[in-house]
């Protein structure tokens, strides 16, 4: 097998069990490696570390498998790892009230590079590294026999891909020769019927942000249904009105549903359709939510409950002063909005963002709208989004519920 040796002094994250090795980290490669080979990778006093999958465009250059140099990466390595991984979302409670999860959480569950979603019996797969590319076939037989899911649908088609030096790939992987399940029933557009929480959604598994719908933030749907009674709400970067739909079936007084994309807006009245809620007390607005939260203070509005679920501002940590801005802009007008006694629900999944700087941002956002403020809860991603202890990475999405006193 083909071998990386690590400079003396840089194999310390590898014995910590993080699965990245840079390509600053390396010695030197014996062999000629493939994009995506398997490689044993050493110290520099040849001590075996782990088996990683080569990189050679990105600057990851390497992504452990195993750090067992005992295993064998083969299609049965494949099928134990996401035979594993549907087992632990199918003991999730969650399983008892959605028929969508997360299946495969990347590095989290041991395959780095692999995303994975389940909508009811249509899995949507994302391969984003050399690594899992080399295996895409293996792992979608595997997938199939896991989860017993015919119909497979490819989003790999995230930037991060490019890093990789891989072309964007979509399409059908799987279909079993029958028409793909999302699709049928539903000439005007290609959904698949999903239902979370007794609330029906159609998700665009073809065209629809990441693999279609936000599954991370289901637990935190949920809790905003639990606070919106009573309450007028602003959710603002509402996309397909997961958050609105979730206030209004809890008894919101009335929903501003505010988002820039004409398209996601259309998929939100379909779901507001899909469900037996009073159209009456929603108002899907498309704007910009920068210039329309403005538009809202010049007008005195002002809201009980306010959530700020806004797109990925930093991806990397090159955008974060950039990014904190955009987050300390939004949520000062958001506190500017809310009533004395309101909630603010405010998330970033910016990977580049820390958890204490986003809370950093939104105290300052705070002292600059002239309001007193405090925690009352923090959010994170669902249970089928878990976080390796190895993989810090992992926990991306962050949120606070702040009370306005």
């Amino acid at each position: 097998m083909k071998t990386l040796v690590l400079k003396a002094g840089r194999d310390k994250s590898v014995k910590r069990r993080h699965p990245w090795i840079f390509s600053g980290a390396i010695e030197r490669v014996d062999g000629n490696p493939d994009s995506g080979e398997t490689m044993l990778v050493k110290s520099a006093e040849g001590k075996i570390l782990a088996l990683a999958a080569w990189s050679p465009a990105s600057q990851i250059r390497a992504r452990v498998w195993s750090f067992d140099p005992g295993v064998t990466i083969n299609k049965e390595f494949f099928e134990k790892k996401l035979k594993a991984a549907a087992a632990l979302r199918a003991a999730l409670p969650a399983s008892r009230h959605a028929n969508a999860m997360r299946l495969v959480h990347g590095e989290s569950d041991g395959l780095p590079g692999l995303v994975v979603d389940r909508y009811d019996d249509v899995l949507v797969a994302q391969f984003l590294s050399a690594g899992a590319e080399h295996w895409r076939e293996a792992i979608l037989d595997a997938l199939a026999a896991a989860t017993g899911c015919a119909a497979i649908y490819e989003r790999s088609d995230a930037e991060v891909r490019g890093l990789e030096g891989l072309a964007p790939k979509t399409g059908w992987a799987r279909t079993a020769g029958a028409e793909p399940p999302a699709v049928r029933g539903n000439s005007q557009a290609k959904r698949c019927p999903i239902v979370e929480h007794g609330l029906n959604f159609r998700v665009d598994v073809e065209a629809g942000q990441k693999t279609g719908f936000f599954l991370d933030q289901r637990d935190n749907r949920q809790r905003i249904r639990a606070l919106a009674e009573g309450r007028e709400v602003l959710d603002a970067f509402c996309y397909s009105g997961g958050f609105s739909l979730a206030a209004l079936a809890g008894g919101a007084q009335h929903v501003t549903a505010v988002e820039s994309s004409a398209e996601a807006l259309d998929i939100a009245r379909e779901h507001l359709a899909a469900n037996p809620l009073d159209a009456s007390r929603i108002a899907f607005e498309k704007a910009d939510v920068f210039a329309y939260q403005r538009l809202l203070r010049d007008r005195g509005r002002s809201f009980g409950l306010i959530v700020l679920d806004p797109p990925k501002f930093a991806p990397t940590a090159a955008q974060v002063k950039n990014a904190a801005r955009a987050y300390k802009d939004i949520n000062l007008m958001a506190l500017k909005l809310l009533k004395p006694g309101g909630l603010l629900a405010t998330f970033s999944c910016s990977g580049g963002v820390s958890a204490e700087l986003f809370q950093s941002i939104v105290a300052g956002a705070a002292a600059d709208a002239g309001v007193d403020a405090k925690i009352i809860e923090r959010f994170g991603a669902a249970a089928d989004h878990p976080v390796a202890l190895n993989f810090p990475e992992g926990d991306y999405l962050k949120g606070l519920l702040i009370l306005r006193t």
